[in-house]
């Protein structure tokens, strides 16, 4: 017991120094973004087709996406980069209507099928849209731009965004008349790189290809730093 007590007597003495040499830190979240021309876009096309049986609406709708995606094909699109989003069918009724019961009359079938295609190219974007259209695509959803890798640019994002911690870290450490010491953490808040999306695609085939503009992305990063401070 009396080693004990020495021990405890000895951790209590050392307390207050351990506490003075505790050093003050502040934490800053720093934000950084950088602009870059999308090498990419995600399509999302299909075809509505009605019948006056399910079978027929579907026969219908599988003869026109065959053709559809034939032309996808032909423009260069690999098998990889088509995919299936979406398969429907139903009945379409006639509400204004009434059958012998007073109910809805129903009218015949309604098929869709959407799919959704990578164009790696975007120099021929609006063609391909165009020839989509001649060949019976009469649903278009909407073309979304991406970057292929954003490896890169999400560096570049980060690297600005560390050195907007500094900056700030650096301002009110000297507005507090101290300085920066060394780094205690860093810690990543991720990165984003939203997508550009392009509506307003004609469900008719136009006299010239469809009018394309990509823009830029931003892709966006955030840090959060913790900095000693100095005296």
């Amino acid at each position: 017991m009396r080693i004990l007590s020495l021990i405890l007597v000895a951790a209590l003495a050392a307390s207050p120094a351990l506490a003075e040499d505790r050093k003050p830190v502040i934490s800053v979240t720093g934000e950084g973004s950088i602009e870059a021309p999308p090498d990419m876009a995600t399509i999302s096309l299909g075809v509505t087709t009605t019948g006056k049986t399910a079978s027929e609406a579907l026969d219908a709708n599988s003869a026109a996406l065959s053709a559809v995606l034939a032309r996808l094909t032909a423009a260069g699109i690999a098998e990889r980069d088509v995919q299936t989003s979406g398969l429907s069918l139903g009945p379409v009724y006639d509400y204004a209507s009434s059958g012998e019961r007073g109910g809805p009359v129903l009218t015949g079938f309604q098929a869709s099928n959407m799919v959704t295609a990578r164009v790696r190219v975007l120099d021929d974007l609006g063609v391909l849209l165009d020839a989509a259209v001649g060949e019976g695509a009469n649903t278009v959803n909407g073309v979304y731009f991406g970057l292929a890798d954003s490896a890169d640019e999400a560096d570049a994002a980060r690297l600005a965004a560390m050195a907007d911690a500094r900056r700030k870290a650096t301002l009110l450490a000297e507005a507090a008349g101290l300085t920066l010491g060394r780094i205690v953490s860093i810690g990543e808040g991720g990165t984003a790189i939203p997508m550009a999306a392009m509506g307003g695609v004609a469900f008719e085939r136009a006299a010239a290809p469809v009018p394309v503009a990509a823009g830029e992305l931003t892709v966006s990063a955030s840090v959060a730093v913790v900095w000693e401070l100095e005296g």
